[in-house]
């Protein structure tokens, strides 16, 4: 019988995942019975008709070499079913449908220098965004940040002994394509951009600066004669996005742009509604390669964290519970003006809930 052809991708959306699922998880799709946690980084599913498939995940640094990736998948053709599948978070996750493969899995990711773990009550891999190794408009290196951090977290990841789950994100710009996290680490300019005017009119095209500005701030200009660019700077919000399409605005500062963290921000809507991450800590020296100054902070708000929540609440629960009066007293941290979140823009239009509404 010929093999069954796959179904091709097409441009408005992506492959038939179905074709690269372990034949245990095609077999019992939608019949699972029930899931538990046989040790940290396994996850054990029994389907209704008796089949059992344990997931194995494990930590990656997500921009990952080809020799890496050979390993990755050496060990899953040698040790176990050939299957594999990175999660949301740049996890990656094996798939075995006997617990004896799973021992001797574990060993060989383990001497491979990889580490297993990242389910349940854990500090999950972080996320981040490109930084300087493919955006064009990066104030910092979100990779870095998180392969600093992760290097003094990388217990916490492989035990599950944090009151919940922590997701925790970077992003090298404000933009903030890292999205919500209940940690985040964000580069702030304090500065709006230098511009050099002489390069403007070779090197952008201005009607699209001015249109790619959220606050209307960039408007055109003459300076010496030549066509040029001017910004407000009462309106401008030192976001970065003029930047990349113009190079000459340039915002990027070895002292003006700082990290900033955030936290409480949560896509889930398991006990409310989803929420915005919050400023609490600013002006953070962005000290490559190790981060030493942000990584203290992390780990602050972290070990408060998991001595005072409850098994049960995320960092916006515990937040939401002892109020930021108690937040800022707990940490240490100071509270200043900036905190004071005084926006009110769309408050009332803004759907920051999973419900549909119309």
């Amino acid at each position: 019988m010929a093999a069954e052809r796959p179904k091709m991708p097409i441009e408005s959306g992506a492959p038939d995942g179905f074709q690269y699922m372990h034949p245990t998880m095609r077999r019992n799709f939608g019949l699972w019975k029930y899931h538990e946690r046989p040790r940290p980084g396994v996850l054990k599913h029994v389907a209704h008709s008796g089949d059992e498939i344990y997931t194995i995940r494990v930590g990656t640094a997500r921009i990952l070499d080809v020799f890496t990736l050979r390993e990755i998948t050496h060990i899953a053709n040698e040790l176990g079913d050939g299957f594999i599948r990175f999660t949301i978070r740049s996890n990656l996750e094996y798939m075995v449908d006997s617990e004896a493969k799973v021992a001797p899995m574990i060993e060989a990711i383990e001497k491979a220098g990889l580490i297993v773990g990242g389910t349940g009550p854990t500090i999950t891999a972080p996320s981040h965004t490109q930084g300087w190794i493919h955006c064009d408009i990066p104030g910092s290196d979100a990779s870095g940040v998180v392969k600093s951090m992760m290097d003094e977290l990388v217990t916490e990841f492989k035990r599950e002994e944090m009151p919940n789950r922590v997701h925790i994100t970077t992003s090298c710009c404000q933009i903030n394509c890292g999205g919500q996290g209940d940690i985040a680490i964000n580069i702030q300019h304090t500065k709006p951009p230098k511009i050099a005017h002489d390069l403007v009119a070779n090197a952008c095209e201005r009607p699209t600066i001015v249109a790619r500005c959220p606050v209307a701030a960039i408007r055109p200009a003459m300076v010496n004669g030549k066509p040029t660019l001017e910004v407000d700077e009462k309106k401008c919000i030192c976001c970065g996005a003029c930047y990349p399409p113009c190079p000459p605005m340039l915002i990027n500062d070895a002292v003006h742009s700082t990290l900033a963290i955030w936290v409480g921000g949560n896509h889930s809507n398991a006990r409310g509604k989803p929420t915005f991450q919050k400023l609490v800590a600013a002006g953070i020296p962005n000290n490559p390669p190790r981060w030493p100054e942000a990584t203290a902070l992390v780990k602050r708000i972290l070990k408060v964290y998991k001595e005072d929540a409850k098994g049960w609440e995320r960092m916006n629960d515990w937040i939401e519970r002892i109020g930021w009066f108690g937040f800022f007293e707990k940490t240490g941290l100071p509270f200043t003006k900036y905190h004071i979140d005084d926006w009110r823009g769309a408050r009332n239009s803004l759907n920051a809930s999973t419900h549909i509404h119309f």
